[in-house]
């Protein structure tokens, strides 16, 4: 199958794996602990948010103020539990319709990169058993701006060695997609329509990936 672009880009959380669900825990643990409201509706809005980002969103709820040192310390602590969380992970939480979407993909002999925000993205990848699939990955280690911010998906296509024209960014965010699109590339949303507007395509899930379909 041939295709007109050169590389797919895909997000990590909620894309390849579910690993929104860990992070809902953490932060919902931690926002708990400093008596401050935490539910599912509430943990939308971290989509995409790099954690310090996901922090300022949960503190400015209070009124207290903190000191940039004790909101290390907290995201420190929410990141331990997340790690804690994420080490009981295997291969069998790749969500349904990924491993066939990446053969798909690599198929058609395209380049196939990684875009997360999440500090532990190798570590998952890992623990998924599905690391070495992806050609390039970049992680917050890499990157200053965060998602809503296009260079995530800039640093990919440019370790892809490939033009953000010829790329299909894949994300299940509002700020991911924005990421996606404001890089110049078309985007794929995972998800709900309502919610991805800006996406090109939305499909349900990743068993609905058609890389013919873009």
């Amino acid at each position: 199958m041939m295709s007109h672009y050169k590389a797919v880009i895909f997000d990590l959380d909620g894309v390849i794996t579910d690993t929104a669900h860990y992070h809902y825990l953490a932060w919902k643990r931690l926002a708990e602990s400093l008596d401050l409201p935490f539910d599912e509706a509430f943990n939308e809005q971290l989509k995409g948010v790099d954690r310090m980002g996901s922090l300022e969103l949960i503190l400015a709820q209070g009124s207290r103020s903190f000191t940039q040192e004790e909101k290390r310390a907290l995201a420190d602590a929410k990141n331990r539990h997340y790690v804690e969380l994420i080490a009981t992970m295997t291969p069998g939480d790749v969500l349904p319709g990924v491993l066939r979407a990446l053969d798909e993909v690599r198929g058609a002999g395209l380049k196939i990169g990684l875009a997360s925000v999440s500090k532990n993205a190798f570590t998952v990848l890992d623990k998924l058993g599905i690391r070495n699939r992806f050609d390039e990955v970049v992680d917050a280690a890499l990157i200053a701006n965060s998602k809503p911010h296009p260079e995530i998906f800039l640093t990919a296509a440019r370790q892809l060695g490939v033009a953000a024209a010829d790329c299909l960014g894949v994300e299940d965010a509002v700020a991911g997609v924005a990421s996606i699109k404001d890089a110049g590339m078309v985007a794929v949303g995972v998800g709900s329509p309502q919610v991805l507007t800006r996406a090109d395509v939305v499909i349900p899930s990743m068993e609905h990936f058609r890389l013919a379909d873009y």
